[in-house]
């Protein structure tokens, strides 16, 4: 009774998926450890099966490590070539000039919504560029579909990831969609159990989707996680979720430029319109983890460091950044702490 309870719960959790981001079947939710697993799987069994000599993925400047090292290894082993597609200082992409440099791609990988900059790009647009280029579509959507509603049909993608951990569920889970038809007609990524239909001594045959794709002892307890933070999420309504992030985007852009001063170097977009609640940010002279350390004093809790982005730090000229993130459980309160306790950095770290 247990053991088919826990499927239960399960399978339960893959429908739960399914619905909040509208995918068009449960087979096409796979679970994988975190998102970087999933875009490894699609990387090595979608690119493995398709990539060879000279073909192109077009990656953006904005990208986590866990959309670029999969294509680089890659790349390294088949000779596929890595193109990028540069921002402006805003870390904007170019929609106008994008066709360009799409051309003759196979694969355009990219982020909803940069984990850096808080950049939300227009995914529905760049996967109809990928697709009117001829190149398949794969979303980073990690920061994207625990802040606003997250349609992957209306997207028109081919593949989209994302992460329990940033969505108020447990760590060690991530969520692989991709097009049924062509996760149909891909290879199995990990073997084992679990994934197969059948083993003999001289071979096996795969199981069908989404269990080809999960190989050993698949998360239960986490996955029940997610569903719980599905529900709670859902419950609040993403919709909300977005208004109240986008009113705490326009009261930080408002009030911390101003309280701190011209020694605040704060990266992304200007406007609420253009970037979701993340915020990255340097002060003149003072490295990002002793900003971060005095910070902590004040019982302001910011992440340090090149946040799995180095070539986007190396585009801005800095090996380091600060950065505040805000969600449903911040409010004004938590930005005018975070404004005061910067104001003190400053005047210990004499930086004016």
């Amino acid at each position: 009774d247990l053991a088919v309870k826990a499927t239960q719960r399960y399978e339960s959790a893959r429908r739960s998926v399914a619905t909040f981001i509208n995918a068009a079947s449960d087979k096409e939710i796979v679970f994988t450890k975190n998102a970087t697993e999933g875009i490894n799987l699609i990387a090595a069994s979608w690119g493995r099966s398709n990539l060879g000599e000279g073909d192109v993925v077009a990656l953006t400047m904005l990208e986590h490590h866990a959309n670029i090292v999969p294509w680089q290894m890659l790349a390294q082993e088949r000779g596929i070539k890595i193109r990028w597609i540069e921002v402006n200082q805003e870390g904007r992409i170019d929609l106008a000039g994008l066709p360009d440099q799409l051309k003759g791609a196979s694969v355009f990988a990219f982020t909803a919504m940069s984990n850096v900059t808080g950049t939300i790009n227009p995914v529905a647009e760049f996967c109809s560029a990928a697709r009117t280029a001829g190149a398949i579509s794969v979303v980073d959507a990690c920061q994207h579909v625990p802040h606003m509603p997250t349609d992957v049909q209306s997207w028109a993608a081919d593949f989209v990831t994302f992460s329990s951990h940033k969505m108020l569920g447990p760590s060690g889970l991530g969520v692989l969609w991709g097009k049924e038809e062509m996760l149909a007609a891909m290879p199995p990524f990990l073997g084992g159990g679990g994934m197969i239909s059948t083993v003999t001594l001289d071979g096996f045959t795969a199981a069908e989707l989404p269990a080809k794709f999960e190989a050993g002892t698949p998360p239960i307890a986490e996955a029940a996680g997610l569903e719980a933070a599905i529900s709670y999420l859902s419950d609040l309504g993403l919709d909300n979720v977005e208004k109240h992030e986008s009113y705490l985007t326009d009261y930080f852009l408002e009030t911390i430029p101003a309280k701190v001063g011209d020694d605040l170097r704060l990266f992304g977009p200007t406007t609420s319109e253009a970037r979701g609640a993340v915020f990255s940010f340097e002060l003149k002279g003072v490295h990002a983890h002793d900003v971060s350390q005095v910070l902590n004093e004040s019982g302001v809790c910011v992440r340090p460091g090149h946040h799995c982005a180095k070539p986007l730090m190396s585009f801005y000229n800095t090996a380091a950044t600060a950065r505040a993130s805000l969600y449903v459980y911040n409010s004004e309160a938590d930005i005018d702490a975070l404004g005061d306790a910067l104001v003190k950095a400053i005047e210990f770290f004499g930086a004016r």
